[in-house]
């Protein structure tokens, strides 16, 4: 059967169809929708995890008792679930185990533009990279017997391109999930130092199997065409250059980046005058090329910044550049922004107006640091703004105790917030922390978490219930506020930023963009009483813009949240 899947779609499906029995994950964009596929299917167990490093260990878990495991992420995930990782390459498998990476070059909707395959050739676990959906089934499907086969969970790299990009799937039949015998093995999964000393010679010599696998398997294929130019590439690359260059190169294109061939690249480069690398971000291939003492072209020609496209290596080869259609230069830009109604508008809108410090973290509150509010100083990573708070504080003293608070959703809260505030608490800086509870996981699509009562089915689950738990680690002032009650935010920050102790605000109201969420009627502009003040313009909400120099609300998008006429001082903004 022949489907058109995006890549993320088709992975799911190869994973489903290896015999999955076991998948746990975070969502991060651009990995989200593998899992939410699995999730469709009844005869595997799918969850949501509080994060990245639980998700790992969970499939370690399942791989363990003898099940096929898989956990997915995007790529500044794989640095959270980096601990088990690399002593999961010690370990080795029972059950085959994938650990699927999505990287995002160009950064669509991430803080760095990092490699993964950094993270396969530092833990010295295999990598598979396919480059379209077909071969993201394919390779996905096939990895099972790959970790089983050589002890060693295997790592599937895809990027923003292949995860949500389109392509034919011709479907194969589907194992079913088997659940492998479990013996006791302390030798091999205890990791204590008197047996990981004795993995380390495994590792080595796993390696150096999987290198003479690299040199003929389903992977590294070589298309022959002409002996003046020769190409190696991977991913998404070898679209690129197969489009642009047709038939007019050779090329070695490479699906799997760790290890990688020797004697299958001196071979190709052998065969060809002049030898180019093209590769998105680092020179991974590239360094191993050189290494080799084979002369190429790679990082000189080919930006280590940002995505390739057609234009890119047309360009680089001094072809003639794809026909573009370019937008009007007069149009204006759109930056992006808080949807119409965002509980977190209010309380940005509190923190900008008093002049607050404010330590952001992941999410799409992390659009309060545009314009009109800029109400946001710093945004690192996951939990970052809770530690890097109490940094800040210790640092300046107790001024900046008074000045200063950190924003951070429910959902990063659960993946690792906690710790941040456990060490507020114990280490006894006034910190003033608000979690901005809008009863989902925002960015990446609604997906379900440990605060929300429900889990990836949707079904009833233990829900957290985060008052409670930020007593229990050790903060005492626990508040809650209506963010869409601008003097109720006004006096709980000022409240809590004068309090002698850590303390924390729940700003909770649901994200309105959820089905369960009903919207108000729209609100509208009187006129006759408006002064042209613009002091709603403020908020920077799409709903509201200026025309003939009175404000304007946007009916279709308005939700009637209210926030708005609470500015106005002439009581000109009305149901």
């Amino acid at each position: 059967m022949k489907k058109l899947m995006i890549g993320n779609q088709a992975v799911a499906a190869g994973l489903h169809d290896g015999g999955l029995g076991v998948v746990s994950s975070y969502p991060g964009t651009p990995s989200t929708e593998i899992t939410e596929f699995l999730s469709k299917y009844d005869d595997l167990h799918s969850e949501w995890a509080p994060n990245e490093k639980v998700a790992a260990e969970v499939a370690f878990g399942a791989s363990l008792a003898g099940a096929r495991s898989a956990c997915a992420m995007k790529h500044v995930g794989l640095n959270v679930a980096a601990d088990p990782l690399f002593t999961l390459s010690y370990t080795g498998v029972n059950g085959g185990m994938v650990i699927c990476v999505a990287d995002d070059p160009a950064m669509h909707s991430s803080q760095n533009e990092q490699d993964s395959r950094h993270y396969a050739i530092a833990s010295k676990v295999p990598m598979l990279e396919p480059a379209d959906s077909q071969e993201a089934y394919d390779f996905a499907k096939s990895a099972f017997a790959l970790s089983e086969e050589y002890d060693t969970p295997v790592i599937l790299r895809t990027c923003t391109r292949i995860a949500h990009s389109q392509s034919i799937v011709e479907l194969g039949e589907a194992q079913p999930a088997v659940l492998k015998d479990y013996q006791k093995n302390g030798a091999k999964f205890i990791m204590m130092p008197g047996n990981a000393i004795k993995r380390h010679p495994f590792v080595e010599e796993r390696t150096l199997k999987l290198q003479q696998l690299a040199e003929d398997c389903m992977y590294n294929t070589v298309e022959m065409n002409s002996d003046e130019i020769g190409i190696i590439t991977s991913g998404c690359s070898y679209l690129y250059v197969k489009e642009v260059m047709g038939d007019s190169a050779s090329i070695l294109k490479i699906g799997m980046p760790n290890p990688l061939p020797v004697q299958l690249i001196k071979d190709f480069a052998a065969k060809v005058k002049k030898l180019y690398v093209v590769e998105e971000l680092d020179p991974i291939i590239e360094t191993h090329v050189r290494a080799l003492g084979i002369d190429c072209v790679g990082k000189e020609l080919f930006s280590p910044l940002g995505e390739f496209s057609q234009a890119t290596i047309a360009a680089a080869f001094g072809k003639e550049l794809p026909r573009v259609v370019t937008a009007d230069s007069e149009i204006p830009n759109r930056p992006p922004m808080m949807c119409a109604g965002c509980p977190h508008r209010g309380l940005f809108y509190t923190l900008s107006k008093n002049k607050i410090t404010a330590m952001g973290d992941i999410g799409c509150y992390t659009l309060g640091a545009v314009a009109p509010l800029n109400a946001l100083d710093s945004t690192l990573c996951m939990g970052a703004s809770i530690s890097g708070l109490h940094g800040f504080n210790a640092a300046r003293g107790a001024d900046a105790e008074k000045k200063s608070v950190a924003v951070i959703g429910d959902s990063t809260f659960m993946h690792s917030g906690m710790t941040g505030l456990v060490n507020v608490a114990y280490n006894a800086t006034n910190s003033t922390v608000i979690i901005l509870d809008n009863s989902i996981t925002g960015m990446t699509g609604h997906q379900q978490n440990p605060t929300t009562g429900f889990n990836i089915k949707g079904d009833p689950a233990a829900k957290v219930d985060l008052e409670s738990l930020c007593k229990a680690l050790g903060i005492n002032r626990v508040r809650v506020v209506d963010p869409y009650d601008l003097k109720a935010c006004d006096t709980a920050v000022k409240e809590e930023l004068a309090a002698e102790e850590p303390s924390v605000i729940i700003s909770r109201r649901p994200c309105v963009l959820l089905k369960s969420v009903k919207a108000k009627p729209a609100l509208k502009v009187d006129e006759d009483k408006c002064k042209s003040c613009k002091r709603c313009m403020t908020l920077g909400c799409p709903a509201i813009s200026m025309k003939n120099g009175k404000a304007k609300i946007d009916t279709t998008l308005c939700v009637g949240c209210g926030v708005c006429n609470q500015l106005c001082a002439f009581d000109a903004i009305v149901e």
